[in-house]
């Protein structure tokens, strides 16, 4: 059985919904800690999917549905908050009666510059106990490596150009760092080239980047968020579907809280689903990651104690021989330092 030293995941992240007033500030509390990632996607309309992390301070944001640079608007998100987070009038965040979801991560505030890599970072924001750092630094256009901060080897790593219309690189171990894929569109897995990772799997305690302008443009500021897997919190892999109601089953070691699932030998979107949305099975309201849609009914999983089921015989996620990689964060671990199983749903 798992074991973990986190007994309570949403001591570093949670989900969490709210109701938009439409007022010049609508303050959403329950997180259960000051947030460090905020990413909020209004659900009840289409809306752009909104990522706002403390490295870059409050009012600035990118939308992982475009390719669009960084943009300050004081509308979007005012501050973090030490229970939560408050928002402006945006339609996109706060409009009036729409229904929005919010997923939370606990990165360190107190982060500092970090001189690991060949490029220093302006700033790395890591949280080693739950494997997630936030690095901003200055690209060369050069091949480099990025200090992480985060102590162990990160599997995921999403990078974003702040100041320039490029892609969201995404690297997954489950991949390789010869391959890529894009947050933002709904492509298959393509070859590196070396130009965004190097061809240079991450180690405990740098990731490589390459001459790419999406992962390292000359004189851009980059942001790069980073996730190691940590035992009973989180996970991610890779699994094959197979077009069945009955379909694969992916182990987690817990009862997963948030997880997102991308198809990578084929083009589908970024399936995400959580246990807020969907407090018991069928876990069907589905949002996509790439698209400003709003929210669908499709059961395309449903959560257990211990991992996830795919349900859908097809569609996005469970498509028969297809490749996926997923991304999976915790409610409750399967069995806590307590030695006390979970429960299922």
């Amino acid at each position: 059985m798992a074991y973990t030293t986190i007994n309570k995941s949403t001591d570093y992240f949670n989900t969490v919904l709210y109701t938009g007033n439409g007022a010049s500030t609508r303050t959403v509390t329950g997180v259960g800690f000051k947030p460090d990632l905020v990413w909020a996607k209004k659900r009840s309309a289409v809306g752009s999917h909104n990522w706002m992390d403390a490295v870059r301070t409050a009012n600035n944001y990118i939308q992982s549905n475009t390719t669009a640079a960084a943009s300050n608007d004081a509308t979007k998100l005012k501050s973090f908050d030490s229970n939560g987070f408050t928002v402006g009038d945006d339609g996109s965040i706060n409009s009036n009666n729409a229904t929005f979801a919010s997923w939370n991560f606990k990165a360190n505030v107190q982060g500092s510059s970090n001189t690991a890599g060949s490029i220093n970072t302006a700033y790395t924001s890591a949280n080693t106990t739950a494997g997630f750092s936030i690095c901003k630094w200055t690209g060369s256009g050069s091949n480099a490596t990025i200090g992480h901060g985060l102590g162990a080897v990160p599997k995921i790593i999403i990078v974003k150009n702040l100041n320039a219309t490029q892609p969201w690189w995404t690297y997954s171990e489950a991949l390789g760092a010869g391959k890529q894929l894009r947050l933002s569109d709904t492509d298959a897995v393509g070859n590196d080239g070396g130009v965004i990772w190097n061809n240079t799997a991450p180690t405990s305690s740098v990731f490589s980047v390459g001459t790419n302008t999406g992962s390292n443009g000359s004189s851009n500021n980059i942001i790069a968020y980073c996730f190691a897997e940590k035992q009973g919190y989180s996970k991610f892999g890779s699994y094959t579907g197979n077009s069945s109601t009955d379909g694969t089953f992916v182990y987690t070691g817990f009862k997963p809280a948030f997880v997102v699932l991308k198809r990578t030998d084929g083009a589908d979107s970024w399936v995400m689903l959580d246990n807020k949305r969907n407090e018991f099975n069928p876990t069907n309201k589905r949002l996509l990651a790439d698209t400003n849609g709003a929210e669908t009914t499709v059961h395309e999983a449903d959560f257990f104690s211990n991992g996830f089921k795919l349900k859908q015989a097809g569609g996005l996620a469970n498509g028969n021989g297809n490749n996926h990689i997923y991304m999976a964060f915790a409610e409750a671990p399967l069995v806590g330092t307590n030695n006390v199983p979970c429960t299922a749903r």
